[in-house]
């Protein structure tokens, strides 16, 4: 998977903190970049890859997983991948942080959870795990209180709460330190509320 990565913030190599930033679906690097403004990292590296096609996987979340590949198990791979290139610029995983929204945030919810370790957090605005149903056998590791806020809408036509619920119970599960919202009628979007608590749980650390 060529998945192009774009970059804002402190160089990489100069960094002493990163950012993962994951896009939703039909949107791009650039926009979940911008979220940043909003966001308490101004010492960190911010890296955003730039899905193909602008998706990460075809499907539904909740649809089976082997529906959503071989792009399921590229995405993650690509996720990974950037881990590994922050690394060799000496980031350890304590000062690598992730953020997602819709798409984005169930990839980073899934990736974590797949590679459970203390990670300086993650954020998710309107996402869960991935699967049709939760498979407790896909994760492993020990978050080690790794904070992670999740926020979401009640209802939301992408994310229903219950998956919302079983995610946050797994990633507890795996010793992450879980702080999760739920805002009635909030829609599909990121709200400031949510904005505050990420910068307070997460980055501002």
């Amino acid at each position: 998977m060529n998945t192009d990565i774009l970059t804002d913030g402190i160089p990489l190599n100069e960094a002493k903190k990163a950012l993962i930033m994951i896009h939703g679906r039909g949107a791009g690097a650039h926009d979940i970049l911008s979220i940043a403004k909003h966001l308490k990292v101004d010492d960190f590296a911010l890296v955003a890859p730039q899905a193909e096609n602008r998706t990460w996987y075809p499907y539904s979340f909740l649809a089976p997983i082997e529906e959503n590949e071989p792009s399921f198990s590229k995405s993650l791979d690509a996720i990974h991948q950037v881990v590994v290139a922050i690394q060799q610029n000496g980031i350890e995983k304590e000062n690598i942080y992730f953020l997602g929204f819709s798409q984005g945030a169930c990839l980073a919810l899934e990736f974590t959870a797949r590679n459970a370790a203390k990670y300086g957090g993650v954020v998710a605005f309107t996402g869960g795990l991935i699967g049709d149903k939760v498979y407790e056998n896909h994760y492993a590791g020990n978050f080690e209180n790794t904070p992670i806020f999740i926020g979401t809408s009640d209802p939301d036509f992408h994310v229903p709460v219950e998956r919302v619920n079983e995610s946050e119970a797994l990633l507890k599960k795996l010793g992450a330190s879980v702080t999760k919202k739920i805002y009635p009628n909030m829609g599909h979007t990121i709200s400031q509320d949510e904005i505050n608590w990420a910068n307070e749980l997460v980055f501002a650390k």
